[in-house]
């Protein structure tokens, strides 16, 4: 397949074009309330040249400063410039090209002659409000960022053309070119237009500019939004809010916004309406450190994952129930957005807020709909709609919205006021807190209740794909029943994570299980098949299975390919190529990857092994080094460095940078562990029992230590 590789890493030698876009002026005549709705609309002026209309920002030469960050924001010659420490961390002045956003923040962009945009790191507060507004902030309040860094407004995670474009724009085509590390970013539109969520429109101004209109499929679009049948929000007079449900369309409403509403990365270029977000798109599970054990939203994860966690969702309510999909806006202001399904005389009443009426009171929000801030003042809501659960931050530690607001008093205060004013078991849609947390601890004993959940329908899918991720540490030698049937779910998100959760086991199990989802509908399905499956060899496979097997493979090489700007693109990559037997190409797209950020350890440690195994230990020990100068805190360096050493029986040394990874990672228990034997194995057993008994208090369930801890 070494032809196929060739072919797919040379892809970007030259620049795509968006085609088959009109532009949202084109909609203006037919469509004019849905026009003037969306002109006004956050989506409208996503982003903008840098003129005097579109730059909200104090630029009459103002002078800022924020622990060890300044700044001077100034006009030139009809331009807005900034004049801060640039990539060498020398001061220089630069030009802004555009705005990114509008509210309640307004980011700058610098255009650079590489193709590269990269936003500032002092944004506009646009807000005029008694809670602030009008100001400059430093969007880093840890303090200044120093050149080098992938934080740095010049480094990798300040880069419009990955971390931004293609939610700020219509129609991005990235085109990067790996060769030259440069850029020919092109977009059909800037700001987020009309054909980001119909599609490219130009078939549609045609058929509405022809007098056979009738006789043109789905109204000159190539494809449209799988549209939700009619909902019946009847309320129930015992409940007080709507007795039925709607079934929710594959590829509909949803999908469409969650393309930029969701913790995701990008598959392909190609998204269109009609199709699930896998096709183009891999979204994240409830991962730690993104989303807290029960599933409230932890890191900036936009909505769409939250979403899905609610019950809402799981009846067919959608985004337009409640926001206007032009303008974006509530439909009514505030909580009264609930009304539409929920009688307010029935949920404002103390016997269910627990709160006597007045301007103190919570609302609908407030306890549903908890708040998190992000970029220092940008507060955003929760959509997991869930019922308020202190009795579970008593027993996990999770937040809650009780304690949101009552700041001075204990969860277990919380729970016990709500279990007053709602006697009886505590209940909610939301049921995999517990299950997550121990599974995250590595407690084994909760092994039977993940299956439980994975198992279970009434569960949402996307909590069942994250539990099944936690499963795989517990999988059986042969995998579980649960996983099987996940393998057929209806959700493609679920299928992906049951895919994952065969990683631990042998070939012809992985293959056996695995092998038919090659052929899978969704792509996003199909390239975790190829990823489960890559060390699979293609002699003696069926051609029509071999012909499946290599056309996901290439799936997979295409969608790394168009993260080659990144040094995890490259890395996924380089590990792809390497389990396909490919160590020359592997070696390439590692190196790449450490070029475009030398601080990537994860690459580093990863072209260590690949030259261990190859028996170049020096090669090994000096890639290792390396990634230390650049990053000296990045503990999974120092550990294989370690382990590089004590191969080359330099003990003394590789014990050392052991115990180093240990100190910058002590949750690590596998780190612990390796320390601790080679202390063992070295005459240090006296050393070794406070490592033990540390990583123990942190992994108490841990088997490795267990073993090693004294009876």
């Amino acid at each position: 397949m070494r032809g196929l590789w060739l072919t797919m890493l040379a892809a970007g030698a030259h620049a795509a074009q968006p085609t088959g876009y009109a532009g949202s002026a084109s909609c203006t005549a037919c469509h004019r309330a849905e026009a003037v709705s969306w002109a006004a609309s956050h989506h409208a002026r996503a982003m903008a040249p840098a003129t005097q209309a579109a730059v909200l920002g104090d630029f009459n030469d103002t002078r800022v400063a924020f622990r060890g960050s300044a700044a001077r924001l100034y006009r030139a010659g009809g331009q807005f410039m900034a004049r801060i420490d640039g990539a060498d961390g020398k001061p220089g002045d630069f030009a802004v090209t555009q705005t990114l956003g509008v509210s309640p923040l307004q980011q700058y962009l610098v255009s650079f002659p590489d193709g590269r945009k990269q936003a500032l790191p002092w944004a506009w507060d646009t807000r005029a409000t008694a809670a602030g507004g009008q100001r400059w902030i430093y969007l880093y309040q840890d303090g200044a960022v120093a050149a080098g860094d992938p934080l740095h407004w010049t480094g990798l995670l300040q880069n419009w053309n990955f971390m931004c474009a293609e939610c700020h724009v219509t129609g991005l085509r990235k085109n990067y070119d790996p060769t030259a590390n440069v850029y020919h970013s092109v977009t059909a539109e800037i700001g987020v237009g009309c054909e980001s969520c119909h599609g490219p429109g130009a078939g549609h101004v045609a058929w509405a500019r022809d007098g056979a209109k009738p006789l043109v499929p789905q109204l000159g679009f190539a494809t449209m939004m799988a549209k939700r049948p009619a909902a019946d929000w009847s309320v129930d007079a015992r409940t007080g809010s709507p007795a039925h449900g709607v079934a929710r369309p594959a590829g509909g409403e949803e999908d469409v916004c969650a393309q930029c509403h969701s913790r995701r990365a990008a598959l392909a270029e190609d998204w269109r309406p009609g199709r699930v977000l896998t096709q183009t798109h891999l979204p994240d599970f409830l991962a730690a450190g993104l989303f807290e054990d029960d599933g409230q939203m932890k890191d900036e994860v936009f909505n769409d994952q939250s979403f899905q966690q609610s019950l809402m969702y799981a009846r067919g309510v959608q985004c337009s129930d409640c926001h206007n999909p032009h303008s974006g806006a509530l439909k009514l202001a505030g909580a009264a957005v609930c009304s539409q399904c929920h009688v307010p005389a029935r949920f404002n009443a103390v016997a269910h807020t627990g709160h006597l009426a007045g301007a103190k009171a919570p609302d609908c929000i407030a306890c549903h709909m908890p708040a998190r801030t992000y970029m220092v003042i940008d507060r955003r809501h929760d959509h997991s709609f869930r019922i308020p659960r202190p009795d579970i931050s008593v027993k996990i530690g999770t937040p809650n919205a009780c304690n949101d607001c009552h700041t001075d008093k204990s969860a277990a205060w919380a729970a016990d006021a709500v279990a007053r004013w709602h006697p009886g078991p505590p209940h909610g849609h939301q049921t995999w807190a517990e299950a997550v947390h121990r599974a995250r601890a590595g407690d084994p004993a909760v092994r039977p209740a993940l299956l439980a959940l994975a198992g279970d329908t009434g569960v949402p899918a996307i909590a069942r794909a994250t539990v099944l991720t936690e499963l795989a540490q517990f999988l059986g030698r042969t995998g579980d029943a649960v996983v099987t049937r996940a393998l057929i779910d209806p959700d493609p998100v679920v299928r992906i994570a049951a895919l994952r959760g065969l990683a631990g086991l042998p070939l012809a199990a992985r293959w056996a299980q695995g092998a038919g989802l090659l052929g899978d509908p969704v792509a996003g399905v199909r390239m975790e098949a190829a990823l489960l499956l890559a060390d699979q060899a293609v002699d003696g496979l069926a051609p029509d299975l071999r012909a499946r097997f290599e056309a996901a493979c290439a799936a997979y090489v295409a969608a790394q390919r168009l993260a080659a700007d990144r040094p995890e693109g490259r890395g996924n990559l380089a590990d792809f190529l390497r389990r396909r037997g490919d160590a020359v190409a592997a070696e390439a797209e590692y190196k790449a990857g450490l070029r475009l950020s030398p601080r990537a350890a994860a690459l580093a440690v990863n072209l260590a092994d690949l030259y261990r195994a190859q028996g170049r230990e020096a090669a090994a020990e000096a890639v290792l080094r390396a990634a230390i100068t650049a990053a000296p805190e990045a503990a999974a360096a120092h550990h294989a460095l370690g382990l590089s050493l004590i191969r080359q029986k330099n003990y003394a040394d590789g014990v050392a940078e052991l115990g180093r990874a240990v100190r910058l990672a002590p949750d690590d228990a596998g780190f612990a562990y390796v320390y601790a034997v080679a202390l063992q194995s070295t005459g240090a057993a006296d050393a070794a029992r406070p490592v033990i008994a540390a990583a123990l208090a942190r992994h108490p369930h841990d088997a490795r230590l267990l073993r090693l801890a004294p009876n």
